[in-house]
């Protein structure tokens, strides 16, 4: 195999365009790409022949507008290049075609910014992103708009979300003399997930429904020995990693370090930085991909955050970071942060902007699987927090408490043997209970679930620190002395919002208390993190920056705490269905057995001993029955749930403990039941399945 000349084989990128467009046609179409001109739609007719005749050497007959509505996931309706001539047909794709689709809008998601009297969308071509041919399809990523022109997707507000931090950014750098065509922000986001066995996967129906195990005891063995982690591959992952990597190398996806995580059965892949668009693009596509080539190996990709209780989640660093078109990476602190006044203005400022929207970054990861993740000592807690390191952090303290810097920098390490490579000891470090941390030259943002979409922080990141941008610009604008003037500044945003700069153990006992005491929001649950949506302030942030039009915001609001309500609900009736026609009668079955040994044994005579069998079997018969009325007080709660978001609030305080409390028996019994009448594989089996 030739890495270099499968890379990107099934994508129409540069390459590709500069050999079969007109020079003209590919320079204009260049210029809309690196510096966000609008697009020529003079030339969409030859860019969609051309894009035509490629696809179809590489065998597609179809094509499709590539979009991401509101589901997380992605959608696409297909058409045929074919065209009637005649009795004949021929191979046609037309640059309206290519430019504009009317999907049918009307059973997407829309948080009410639409009714069902204007039900048509529209998707339209995003030509930064490139298109690519899988399956025999050409897919062509577009944004999706309603009738009536309000977003729809997650792919337009993202765009504007980086147009919005390109003009704050430009001008911002004007100010230091830094002229530059484009500024945009790159992001690299890592990707966890489990692989288990897909016979084993067949038979639990919980899986097969909401993605998680909603019952089942802790295996024997779990992370305790730390020896996945990073360990040797088992020969069919390293089969199905080598195939995954292959696939997404075909689709021009920068697939890079692939190991085994910390949980048994867990694993991550990360990519390449890339542009956010583009990314986003890649990331959904990669676990589509993921989950396909899975199905290739008899195994099952599950993306969801907290598949098993007792083991670690998985999870999507955002790994971000904003660069000019000049290379000027504008997170990079150089050598002196402490001489480099642009950069402690910037770093400031992204600062401030998640201190001041940390409700809004909470949010934005929100979801009825990462509430299980979040706090769990593997995943960052929900409290926002910015970690600095300890240059960055040192250099901070001494600016907010006016101590005197002592710089600290990179110095030589070596474990002690003279044969051993002299290696740099880093001023920072991967704080790994940090939710927002600085690690080099970039953020990470480590609070994002592992099936959501990166779209969600992205456009919020890119929104708030416009944001911030744009303030700083309005306040030194003008300023005689801009260098006194910028340390200024620098040092009042530090100050404002030290509050927000945590650089400890994230998941200490006294955490908590301590950001209660700072004022730092800690919403749990989506149903508490969501409404931070409907502030006025954060409402009018995004109206500002030209990211969402209030009505968007809400809607999106809406949609988030339906889904969780929808969710929850779903699995609160999985649960119950598992319970009533399988873990319920199994027990029960076991209980006769007992039943009919104790009878026996008795029926011999005095001298065979039945004590252990019956301790066990009132145990058995008194958790059942206490199971049986757990199962009757969900289905209660079930039933008096109200509609839309406002279910949120009671699917979380009500039917989630409801929930727990119903596995809490359920798994209590699975150890006490033989292994013969339990309806469903165990931990064991499914963790530890893959050889």
């Amino acid at each position: 195999m030739n890495v270099t000349e499968l890379f990107a084989c099934n994508v129409f990128n540069d390459d590709v365009m500069k050999n079969s467009l007109p020079k003209e046609v590919y320079n204009s179409l260049r210029k809309t790409i690196d510096e966000g001109a609008p697009l020529d739609t003079s030339i969409a007719g030859a860019v969609a022949n051309a894009m035509k005749d490629w696809a179809i050497t590489r065998g597609a007959t179809h094509y499709t507008h590539w979009f991401q509505p509101l589901t997380n996931l992605t959608a696409e309706k297909h058409d045929s290049f074919i065209e009637p001539s005649g009795d004949k047909v021929i191979m046609q794709l037309t640059g309206k075609s290519l430019i504009v689709g009317e999907p049918d809008a009307s059973s997407f998601p829309s948080g009410g910014t639409r009714a069902t009297a204007y039900a048509r969308g529209y998707t339209a071509w995003d030509p930064t992103s490139p298109a690519f041919v899988k399956e025999g399809t050409l897919y062509i990523p577009t944004v999706f708009v309603s009738y009536t022109g309000e977003t729809l997707d997650k792919k337009a507000p993202l765009l504007k979300s980086m147009t919005a931090l390109d003009l704050q950014a430009k001008r911002l750098l004007k100010l230091f003399g830094i002229d530059c065509r484009k500024v945009a922000t790159t992001v690299g986001p890592e990707q966890e997930y489990f692989l288990i066995d897909e016979d084993v996967y067949l038979k639990r129906k919980d899986l097969i429904l909401t993605g998680r195990t909603l019952f089942g005891a802790r295996s024997a063995r779990g992370q305790e020995l730390e020896d996945h982690y990073f360990g040797s591959l088992k020969t069919r992952i390293s089969e199905y990693m080598r195939d995954l990597d292959e696939t997404l190398w075909s689709y021009g996806i920068f697939a890079k370090s692939k190991h085994n995580e910390v949980a048994p059965a867990q694993h991550e892949l990360a990519p390449v930085f890339t542009t956010t668009n583009v990314a986003v693009d890649s990331n959904q596509l990669m676990m589509e991909l993921m989950k396909k080539v899975a199905k290739k190996h008899h195994l099952v990709c599950l993306l969801h955050e907290k598949p098993f209780e007792g083991v670690n989640g998985s999870g999507k660093h955002n790994n971000w970071s904003v660069s000019t078109d000049t290379g000027l990476n504008l997170l990079d602190p150089g050598e002196a942060p402490e001489e480099n006044p642009r950069f402690m203005l910037i770093l400031a400022c992204v600062i401030a902007a998640v201190d001041n929207y940390q409700g809004v970054l909470r949010a934005c990861i929100a979801s009825a699987g990462n509430d299980h993740r979040l706090g769990a000592d593997e995943a960052p807690p929900a409290i926002l927090s910015v970690y600095l390191g300890d240059q960055l952090g040192a250099l901070v303290d001494s600016i907010v408490k006016g101590r005197q810097y002592v710089p600290k920098r990179p110095v030589p390490g070596s474990i002690g043997v003279p044969s051993s490579p002299i290696f740099p000891i880093d001023t920072t470090d991967r704080n790994r209970t940090s939710p927002f941390a600085f690690t080099g030259n970039k953020f990470e943002f480590r609070m994002l679930g592992s099936q959501a979409s990166v779209a969600d922080p992205n456009i919020v990141l890119n929104t708030i620190v416009a944001e911030e941008f744009g303030r700083a610009v309005e306040a030194l604008a003008g300023a005689k002395d801009l260098k006194r003037a910028c340390r200024s500044y620098t040092e009042t945003l530090l100050k404002e919002h030290y509050r927000i700069i945590f650089n400890y153990n994230g998941y200490g006992p006294d955490w908590e208390a301590e950001a209660e005491r700072r004022g730092l929001l800690n919403n749990k649950t989506t149903a508490d993190a969501v409404p931070e949506l409907f502030k006025r302030e954060n409402i009018d942030v995004f109206v500002r920056q030209g990211v969402y039009t209030e009505k968007e915001v809400l809607a999106r609001a809406n949609i988030q705490l339906e889904n969780y309500a929808k969710t929850i609900a779903i699995e609160a009736r999985t649960m119950l269905e598992m319970g009533r026609q399988d873990i319920y009668p199994a027990v029960n079955a076991y209980l006769g057995e007992l039943c009919s040994v104790i009878a026996a044994k008795r029926a011999i005579g005095k001298n065979l001993p039945t004590d252990a069998d019956m301790v066990l079997a009132e145990k058995l018969s008194s958790l059942n029955e206490a199971f049986f009325r757990a199962m009757e007080t969900l289905e209660q709660g079930l039933a008096s749930l109200p509609e839309g978001a406002a279910a949120a609030e009671r699917a979380a305080h009500q039917i989630v403990p409801d929930m727990e409390a119903m596995r809490r028996l359920s798994d209590e019994m699975e150890t006490l039941t033989s292994s013969r009448y339990w309806p469903y594989p165990t931990y064991s089996e499914l963790l530890y399945s893959v050889k």
